[in-house]
C-alpha cells in the first residue's frame, strides 16, 4: 500500500511540474508562407517597449503578447508589414524600432554620447593644463632674478671644484 501511494505522489509531482510548460507556447496558423513571414519578420524586428532589449518574438511579457496578437490580426487583415509597423510606432512611440528615425525628440539618442565624449575630452584638456601650469617654475622679477644670480656667483667663489654645480 505504501509503495502505491508513494508512486501516485510521484506521478501527481510530475504532473504538477510540467503543466507550466506546455502552457508557454503561442500557435497561429496563417494563410500563406508569406504572412507567416512577415508575422516572424515583425516579431523578430520590433522591440518589447516592458523588456527594453528584447524583441516581441523573444519575450513572454504580457505585452509582447499582447504585440504579437495584434500584429497577426492586422496581417490576417490584409494589412501590410509597413502597416503594422505603423500602429505600433504610433501606440508605443519609437521605441519600438531598434532604428529610431533621426528626428527633433530623437536628436539626444544620436548626438548624445558623441557630446558626451567631447565634453569629457574638453575636461580632460582643461586639467591637464591647469596640473602643467601649476608644476612650471614660477617666472622671477627681475630683483628676485639678480639677487639669485648675486648667490649662485658667491657659491662659486666659495667653492670653485663643483664644476658651477650647486648641491
Amino acid at each position: 500500500m505504501k509503495q502505491i501511494s508513494a508512486m501516485l505522489l510521484a506521478f501527481g509531482l510530475v504532473f504538477a511540474a510540467a503543466l507550466p510548460a506546455s502552457a508557454a507556447i503561442d500557435v497561429y496558423e496563417f494563410e500563406s508562407a508569406e504572412q507567416e513571414k512577415a508575422f516572424q519578420n515583425l516579431t523578430a524586428t520590433l522591440r518589447c517597449p516592458k523588456c527594453q532589449n528584447n524583441t516581441i518574438a523573444d519575450s513572454n511579457a504580457e505585452l509582447a503578447k499582447d504585440m504579437r496578437q495584434k500584429a497577426y490580426d492586422m496581417l490576417s487583415e490584409g494589412k501590410s508589414e509597413q502597416d503594422v509597423v505603423d500602429y505600433m510606432i504610433a501606440r508605443y512611440g519609437n521605441f519600438v524600432t531598434y532604428d529610431p528615425p533621426l528626428m527633433l525628440s530623437t536628436i539626444i539618442l544620436w548626438a548624445g554620447p558623441l557630446l558626451f565624449v567631447f565634453i569629457g575630452f574638453t575636461v580632460l584638456v582643461m586639467r591637464s593644463r591647469k596640473t602643467a601650469d601649476k608644476q612650471a617654475a614660477p617666472e622671477l622679477e627681475a630683483d628676485e632674478e639678480q639677487r639669485l644670480k648675486a648667490l649662485l656667483k658667491e657659491m662659486e667663489q666659495q667653492n670653485p671644484n663643483n664644476d658651477g654645480k650647486v648641491k
